[in-house]
């Protein structure tokens, strides 16, 4: 498609719009500022769009990408105050960034109160109904700065946009932009991407009736609505036909659903995410991983027989959709159903710290602890630890657990993909069985190859555990070939620049 190009010196033709952006940035002792870079798939997709803005395809020229976002914190902020919201291309890797210095309250409001606090766990499901939640005064305060600050989003990707630039913008943080967008500027394209689940009706519904409205609304403001599988786009279709009276038709061509509601259309469209296997396979075998799986293996030990213990790894941010309560409930009944694997097998549990600034993740993190806690009391030996359970972030390893898994443990009560289902068969060093829970994204495309289980049945999880561990050499390899082939089949690059031609195609 070709496209005329913009004669607005300056302005961009290709926009991203997230909470977080591409860079963060610490305040020294001295003063001093220090950039740290991201990495996911917005920052690679970015990164491969040429500086004509083409997308790699060629046939768009125009005036290059720029990626809109918020400060996070004080380093950002003051990143913003010496730039004036302009990031300086060295911190960036050459790309073009606009931060936005969202007055403090209204930015913890948006983010804490509503986007992690209400749409999160409406999306996950996670509230427990009989307390919670209530949509009382206070929330009404956080949805006004939830409105503000998408508008200061919309108000600046307006301002930045060329004539009939293309805009993505990212997950439910900017549930609102799109129509804000629209009303500022119906000349762009613009697409939204959910990173999460979406709720089915009934349980959408719980949110106040004006509220539901007004984010399904701001979605379908965009040309096109994008989610990580069929089931999420479908939640949201239904939820638009159940809220607004939408009508949802397929389109014959792309087979594409379309929802068409108070005189516009929006397209809905599928992009699973994908493990970037080449970075990861690099990267996981640096120095710095050999010396962890070192470490690791020193932690997992031997049996009696002299033999290396099996291992059971999972990796998550303790985030309460991850399910680690249960997943560690599941191995101690696995302990107690087969008595031949104490002694045997060691799991290794790296469950990361995740939103600390609320009370109830700080709660869940204290749950993961007990409970390790009381399975290496109930279970360990004078030489056998059960549980080794690590609760401080380090990626490297998090590989080096990767490569050392006979069996990766992925229970979420729900997620919108689940990225370390993909990652951990593509570094495997000897070949991993999967236990994966049916609510996870990645079900879709890894369900064949993997256990699949009930999330919320602990002696269902510990079963296939055991199944996991008892399964031969060949057929694990075969099937930790089969997972990674499925794993890598749209990495990040590939998942970023396939929306950006899909919106771009109308």
């Amino acid at each position: 498609m070709v496209v005329e190009r913009s004669s607005q010196q300056g302005l961009a033709d290709v926009l991203v719009a997230s909470n977080r952006g591409p860079v963060s940035y610490s305040v020294g002792d001295d003063g001093s500022l220090s950039a740290k870079r991201g990495g996911g798939g917005l920052v690679s997709g970015l990164s491969a769009i040429a500086a004509d803005g083409a997308g790699g395809d060629g046939d768009r020229d125009g005036g290059g990408a720029v990626w809109v976002c918020a400060a996070l914190g004080k380093g950002d902020r003051e990143a913003v105050r010496r730039s004036g919201g302009k990031l300086d291309p060295a911190d960036t890797g050459g790309q073009s960034v606009r931060m936005l210095d969202i007055p403090e309250e209204t930015f913890a409001d948006a983010y804490n109160g509503i986007a992690n606090s209400v749409l999160w766990f409406v999306h996950h499901m996670l509230y427990q109904t009989p307390l919670e939640p209530s949509f009382d005064a206070e929330f009404e305060r956080q949805w006004a700065s939830y409105e503000r600050y998408n508008a200061a989003f919309a108000d600046a990707l307006a301002e930045e946009a060329a004539e009939g630039a293309t805009v993505l913008v990212q997950d439910y943080h900017l549930t609102l932009v799109p129509g804000l967008l629209r009303e500022r500027r119906p000349d762009l394209r613009v697409g939204h991407f959910s990173h999460t689940p979406w709720a089915p009706p009934d349980y959408y519904r719980m949110l106040p009736d004006a509220v539901a409205r007004q984010v399904l609304r701001g979605i379908l403001g965009a040309d096109r609505a994008a989610f990580l599988t069929r089931r999420w786009a479908r939640g949201f279709a239904d939820c638009c036909a159940a809220v607004l009276g939408a009508s949802v038709a397929e389109d014959e061509r792309t087979g594409e659903a379309v929802v068409t509601c108070e005189g516009r259309t929006t397209r809905l469209g599928v992009h699973g995410l994908g493990a970037d296997g080449e970075f990861l396979r690099e990267r996981a075998g640096r120095e710095d991983v050999e010396e962890r799986i070192a470490i690791l293996r020193g932690e997992i030990g031997s049996d009696a027989d002299d033999r290396p213990r099996r291992a059971i790894v999972r990796v998550d941010r303790t985030e309460l959709s991850k399910n680690i309560v249960r997943g560690l409930h599941a191995y101690a009944r696995l302990l107690a159903d087969r008595p031949e694997w104490r002694g045997r097998v060691v799991h290794l549990a790296l469950a990361y710290p995740s939103r600390q600034d609320l009370a109830v993740y700080r709660d869940y993190m204290s749950e993961v602890s007990r409970v390790a806690d009381e399975i290496n009391s109930t279970y360990g030996t004078e030489g056998w630890t059960p549980v080794v359970l690590f609760l401080k972030d380090d990626f490297a390893r998090s590989l080096a657990a990767y490569r050392l898994a006979d069996v990766a443990l992925v229970n979420p009560i729900r997620d919108g993909m689940n990225l370390v289902a993909k990652e951990v068969p593509v570094v495997s060093d000897d070949g991993c069985a999967l236990v994966l829970s049916r609510e996870a994204g990645a079900h879709e495309e890894l369900g064949p190859y993997a256990f699949v289980v009930n999330p919320y049945d602990i002696g269902d999880t510990a079963r296939a555990l055991h199944e996991a561990l008892s399964m031969d050499h060949g057929p694990r390899a075969e099937h930790t070939a089969r997972l990674a082939s499925a794993a890598t089949a749209t990495p990040p690059t590939r998942w970023f620049l396939d929306q950006l031609a899909a919106l771009r195609e109308g």
